[in-house]
């Protein structure tokens, strides 16, 4: 079984979209009919994304602690307990490629790191847009970490000891430990995932705020 983590705090505007990706991805022929859970983590949510998880027949799992490695964490210790032999990670403002599981197997690594793209600038200056576009590497050897676009092998997981209970980068610290103990990452553009750039960002110190410095530059 395959496991989908999706940490969630008041995202009633992009979950849905998210979701319906997640699903095409789950149900792609190269999978083989391989069951993919797709876990939804709702941290201190007080709007609808709880109500929208459940619509799309994903499981759902509450939690007050407004931190997203624990919320990883949380998703990812359920989908474990339940047999899940891979864990891929992604963002409720994000919608994944329909190929995104099956490009993460493919490429036969205990962790794959993948890059973004963003299709939408509309809250941002021309300038930013730019920046992102010269300095970002969206290709194969990139070395760049976005929890919108991370897989992990269980076995790997278990060893690194998982998600650090951080409220920002905790994607980062997780692929720190993956290095430290010698884990096989691939550096690929091939799994694709759509992000948001909207300045509102959840997590402070994540990409949201990244764009938002680009444009004080």
């Amino acid at each position: 079984m395959l496991g989908v983590i999706v940490p969630a705090h008041n995202e009633e505007a992009l979950l849905a979209p998210c979701l319906a990706a997640l699903i095409t991805a789950s149900r792609h022929e190269d999978l083989a009919a391989e069951p993919v859970r797709i876990m939804v983590v709702l941290d201190a949510c007080d709007d609808f994304s709880g109500a929208i998880a459940r619509a799309y027949g994903v499981e759902t799992l509450s939690l007050d602690a407004r931190n997203v490695g624990i919320a990883r964490a949380t998703g990812a210790d359920w989908l474990l307990a339940h047999g899940a032999r891979w864990l891929a990670f992604t963002d409720a403002d994000s919608r994944v490629s329909a190929r995104w599981l099956t490009s993460q197997l493919a490429l036969n690594a205990d962790a794959v790191c993948g890059s973004i793209a963003v299709d939408d600038w509309s809250e941002h200056p021309e300038s930013v847009r730019e920046h992102f576009q010269k300095t970002y590497t969206d290709a194969d050897g990139h070395r760049h970490i976005h929890g919108a676009n991370l897989g992990v092998s269980a076995h790997a997981y278990l060893r690194a000891g998982g998600f650090p209970p951080l409220t920002c980068s905790e994607d980062v610290a997780l692929v720190d430990r993956l290095i430290a103990i010698g884990a096989h990452i691939a550096w690929s553009a091939a799994p694709r995932v759509i992000t948001s750039a909207r300045t509102a960002a959840r997590a402070r110190g994540g990409f949201g705020d990244t764009l938002v410095a680009m444009a004080a530059v």
